[in-house]
């Protein structure tokens, strides 16, 4: 049991908009963005965010103890496994060394402590369970959805630079193309478990703090000509008074309404919805926060 980790469940919703770009790539449909076929109604994965908080810790708190990112471009997980590793050489018991490679893992790496981990390469090591290969995190993210369906556009582009000696031969430039969608407000929901904090990885009120603040600026430090124009609009939290929580996750989502403004067509700004919480609705031991609007 971690003593600093958080001592309260949260729910949050995040909404989020996307002008001219692509907010998430499906690589089986040629990078086009990803789409629900029976609904039209656009996707973001969980991943792709988990991704953009990651890129902001290392970029805000590089350096910085207890901070380092374990899922990071151009390091091989063998290598930041072997960290581990070797933190729990000097225990004796094959349970003692479990403990030890997995304090240790989420003590050094944030998203270890905040997303959980599978280390299959330590999982592997003849000295270490099965245990150390896993570990569930307390903050968990379902897939984003649009609110209305998206239109995504294939757009053709000209590039003056040719690939090969050969095509530059016969042609000074080369067409290519770019998969937009032009306008689509999206919106994302996540969990906070104050009993996996406390058991399993020391989640703390500092770290929550930071994830607020990552959330809050992911956005802010991942442009990109792909992703074209995205903005966090809104981040509703959710806070129980207890570790487990006082009502159902579903019934506090469903206490956020997001609708389309009367007489708006095809949606091309966030000033095209509404947003309304129902606060009067709110089950006791739970309280609402929107910390970005």
């Amino acid at each position: 049991m971690f003593e600093n980790a958080i001592q309260n469940r949260y729910e949050f919703v995040m909404l989020y908009d996307v002008e001219n770009g692509n907010p998430n790539g499906d690589p089986d449909a040629g990078n086009m963005p990803r789409i629900d076929p029976e609904t039209g109604h656009g996707i973001v994965t969980d991943v792709c965010i988990k991704r953009k908080i990651r890129n902001y810790i290392e970029a805000t708190r590089d350096g910085q103890a207890g901070y380092d990112i374990y899922v990071k471009q151009d390091v091989p997980l063998n290598t930041q496994d072997a960290k581990g590793v070797n933190a729990a050489k000097n225990e004796t018991e094959k349970a003692k060394k479990s403990a030890a490679f997995r304090d240790f893992m989420c003590g050094a790496f944030y998203d270890i402590r905040t997303f959980g981990a599978v280390m299959t390469t330590a999982a592997k090591d003849k000295e270490l369970s099965n245990v150390a290969g896993q570990v569930r995190g307390p903050v968990q993210l379902a897939f984003g959805r649009s609110v209305d369906p998206i239109v995504p556009q294939e757009i053709t582009i000209t590039r003056v630079a040719v690939t090969t000696e050969e095509k530059g031969e016969s042609a000074s430039t080369e067409m290519g193309r770019k998969h937009i969608v032009p306008y689509a407000l999206y919106r994302q929901e996540g969990f906070v478990s104050a009993n996996l904090a406390q058991r399993i990885t020391g989640f703390s009120e500092a770290d929550i703090a930071l994830l607020w603040e990552a959330i809050r600026n992911m956005f802010e430090l991942d442009r990109s000509a792909a992703r074209g124009k995205m903005s966090l609009r809104e981040l509703i939290v959710f806070r129980h008074d207890s570790p487990l929580g006082s009502a159902p996750a579903y019934k506090l989502f469903d206490l956020v309404s997001v609708r389309r403004g009367e007489g708006v067509g095809a949606p091309r700004a966030y000033g095209d919805y509404s947003v309304s919480i129902d606060t009067a609705s709110l089950p006791g031991g739970v309280t609402c926060e929107r910390l970005a609007q």
